[in-house]
């Protein structure tokens, strides 16, 4: 991205000029100049188009690790008022619908289990099914999908996927609320009926991790962490279930909006007013999606649990948090000293909850919402913690965000051979895809570390713990 088509406003938050001239709202870019400068000029195209969609409140906002994506730009941040014509924007939220990360911590020292870390890897990729199209021992008709899509990660536990204790740290208590069932096409449900309790492709993995560093102990200590201490993360999300609703709905969004007259400055934002019917039928299937994600790494949490018991008789693992970066949530944000109702979109980007919020477990409502910006792979991932204030309707980054596009990574490098250079450096790889593994390099990505500085100094969340990959389980 051309640094000169920005104006700087502070050390980490830039805009793009022009707002009044071009007729769309202000765009703000969080970041550094470097991070910006990796960042390829379509971001900030389409995030000037999203700034043109009606019912904007405020800026259309990009976090630290945003890069290109379908309408939206991965990374991209906006709220709509419904009340003001505000629109809802599948672009905005993603073919992987609350594709998100639930991370697992443990009571084990990374001393204790690293004599059994080549055990734990092959016994994991046994136990989670992961790549594309691969479906797990759990089977499901469309009357029983339906049953997943109302209740989520609740009606996972109902069937014994773990407990009740998990739910208190998993967003939305492990159920949105306002799912329709029947706004799923048939065809998205059959493409979920052997998904559940899978992990995917791409850059979906489940990783075992040590916490290298402690950044901020009292959050640390909040969250139950300490240095030394093992933690798993699973990645994934609503699988093809997800991306068909995201298929289906962009089709029918874009009809509404040719019906409505809203002139759409890129097809890909294909939206319709929130309060149309059609913008209804997105919301109800895209909760669904939503249930069907958190019911999903549930299920793998409970696959996970027994893997590693049968390696670990002795290791508990208690969910620290579940959090989604693919979604369109109803929020109350205070603008203009005035408290409103906002629909917002968050695609590649993590809710961040400050210190005291309502909606926060009672454990950790004094630290603020643990935030997760995973790493790939080779790279580190860091567990940060939401800040009151956040100016960017707490939204954080999540994760390290792709510096180059999977064509150009297989161009650079060899799967068999990135596998064998991280096991050189104790990193154990397993995955049924080499060209996934190559897509995926770490060096594919930006630098994680510059991502969670500029997250923190923006003032979107603080870095609590740095975590180093041990196991990396792929698709």
């Amino acid at each position: 991205m051309k640094l000169e088509r920005l104006k700087q406003l502070q050390p980490y938050l830039w805009t793009l000029p022009g707002a009044l001239t071009e007729h769309r709202a202000e765009v703000l870019l969080y970041g550094t100049a470097g991070l910006l400068k990796t960042m390829d000029d379509k971001v900030l195209e389409q995030i000037a188009n999203v700034a043109r969609l009606p019912g904007l409140v405020g800026a259309a906002i990009t976090m630290p690790d945003a890069h290109w994506g379908y309408g939206f730009p991965i990374g991209g941040v906006a709220a709509f008022d419904a009340e003001q014509g505000g629109v809802i924007s599948a672009g905005g939220v993603g073919f992987d619908i609350s594709c998100g990360i639930r991370c697992l911590r443990s009571n084990m020292r990374v001393e204790e289990a690293a004599p059994h870390f080549a055990k734990l890897a092959d016994t994991l990729y046994k136990a989670i099914p992961a790549g594309v199209g691969e479906e797990g021992h759990i089977k499901m008709n469309h009357p029983q999908l339906d049953q997943v899509l109302r209740g989520g990660a609740q009606w996972a536990v109902g069937q014994g996927y773990g407990s009740a204790a998990d739910l208190e740290y998993v967003e939305e208590q492990g159920c949105a609320a306002s799912a329709v069932p029947e706004n799923v096409s048939e065809l998205a449900k059959s493409r979920q009926r052997g998904e559940m309790g899978t992990l995917g492709s791409g850059n979906h993995y489940l990783e075992v991790q040590v916490v290298d560093c402690v950044l901020d102990a009292d959050a640390a200590d909040a969250f139950g962490l300490f240095e030394g201490q093992l933690i798993i993360s699973i990645h994934c999300g609503s699988r093809g279930l997800g991306h068909q609703i995201g298929t289906d709905y962009l089709v029918m969004l874009a009809k509404a909006a040719s019906r409505l007259g809203i002139a759409l400055p890129d097809r890909e934002l294909a939206c319709a007013p929130i309060k149309s019917p059609e913008g209804q039928r997105y919301i109800g299937a895209m909760n669904a999606a939503i249930n069907c994600a958190l019911a999903n790494r549930q299920i793998l949490t409970h696959l996970t649990r027994e893997a590693c018991n049968s390696v670990y008789p002795d290791i508990r693992l208690e969910t620290l948090f579940d959090v989604s970066h693919n979604t369109c949530k109803k929020e109350t944000h205070e603008i203009g000293n005035e408290q409103r109702q906002l629909y917002v979109h968050r695609k590649g980007a993590t809710r961040a909850l400050g210190p005291g919020h309502p909606m926060l477990p009672e454990r950790y409502r004094a630290a603020g919402q643990p935030v997760i910006i995973g790493g790939s792979m080779g790279t580190g991932s860091y567990i940060l913690a939401g800040n009151a204030g956040n100016p960017a309707f707490a939204s954080a980054s999540h994760g390290a965000g792709r510096a180059m596009s999977r064509n150009q990574a297989l161009k650079q490098w060899d799967g068999h051979t990135l596998i064998h250079e991280l096991a050189q450096q104790g990193i154990l790889i397993r995955s049924r895809s080499l060209r996934g593994v190559a897509e995926e390099a770490p060096a594919a990505y930006k630098d994680v570390d510059q991502v969670a500085e500029a997250t923190e100094l923006a003032g979107l969340a603080r870095r609590v713990a740095f975590l180093r990959p041990k196991v990396c389980i792929k698709g």
